[in-house]
Formats: structure tokens, sequence, C-alpha cells
């Protein structure tokens, strides 16, 4: 069984091995959707967690993406949460890293409310011309609550640039 540290040094890797396509022209959409189950919070009280990840988004520029995010996410222990937000995601030298911050809002029942800070680092990995694999590692900061509300995780999403 391969772990998960072996997998995303592998994906390091190929992410300075292997050129991505050049799909992060000016005037570019993109949408993907993505599984968001490896977690860890600075408390333990959650349990296990698992999200699913939707986003779209446009490139205003060359390697600039502006994006919105939905996400829900479901706890072993706890309330599950949703989340609504926006961010940018720049792409550096057209390799495929990328490195993107955004903003968002997240509810939990009942009434915990908390705007996040996220930060990514993702490779953009191509199956074909308009398809992606897309890991990354994600960090979100909570402004509410910073101890027991910020997390980081990985994200492994499937992108469709038209």
């Amino acid at each position: 069984m391969i772990s998960m540290k072996s997998l995303l040094l592998s994906l390091l890797l190929l992410a300075g091995i292997l050129p991505a396509a050049a799909q992060f022209e000016q005037g570019t959409r993109y949408v993907s959707t993505s599984l968001t189950s490896l977690s860890m919070n600075y408390s333990s009280k959650d349990g296990f967690r698992i999200g699913l990840n939707a986003m779209g988004g446009y490139f205003l520029y060359d390697d600039l993406l502006v994006h919105g995010t939905l996400a829900f996410d479901h706890y072993a222990r706890s309330a599950d949460r949703f989340t609504i937000g926006a961010g940018v995601r720049h792409y550096f030298s057209r390799n495929g890293v990328s490195l993107g911050a955004g903003v968002e809002y997240t509810h939990r029942s009942p009434n915990l409310n908390d705007l996040r800070i996220p930060v990514e680092l993702g490779y953009t990995f191509y199956l074909n011309h308009y398809i992606a694999i897309e890991p990354a590692i994600v960090y979100k900061a909570s402004l509410n609550d910073f101890s027991d509300g910020s997390e980081i995780g990985c994200r492994l999403g499937l992108g469709f640039y038209f």
C-alpha cells in the first residue's frame, strides 16, 4: 500500500520534471471538483473529516486565476460545515506549480461562524488538453479562533480548462 507521504513526494518530483500544458492564458475558464479527506486540526475533538469542494474561475491575465469556491465538510464527531469563498491563484512559469490565497466564510451548526484565510501550494498535472489532476497542500488560518479553527490539509482535485 502506498503511503500518502510517498504519493505526495512522487507528485512533487513530477512537478519538477514534467512541464504542464499551456492552459493558463487570459480568457480561459476553469471548473474543478475536489476531495479533501486528509486534514489535521489543531484540536482533535472533530475526529475524521471528509469534504467535497467545487470551484469555478476565470483567467483575468495569463497565469492569474480568479475563482469562487463552495465546500461541504462532514465530521464524525461534530456538526457539518458549509463554506463559501473567493480567491486568486498564480501559476509560475507555466510549469503547473501554483500558489493561491483567498478568503472564505464558514458556517457550522449551531451558529458557529468563521472567517478564514486559505493559502495553498499546488500542481497541475494534465491528462489531456482540457483535464488535469490537481493535488495541493492547503493551510487555512482562522480569524475567529486561531488555535481551534485553523487547519492544514491535502486536497486532490480534478480540473477542467476550457
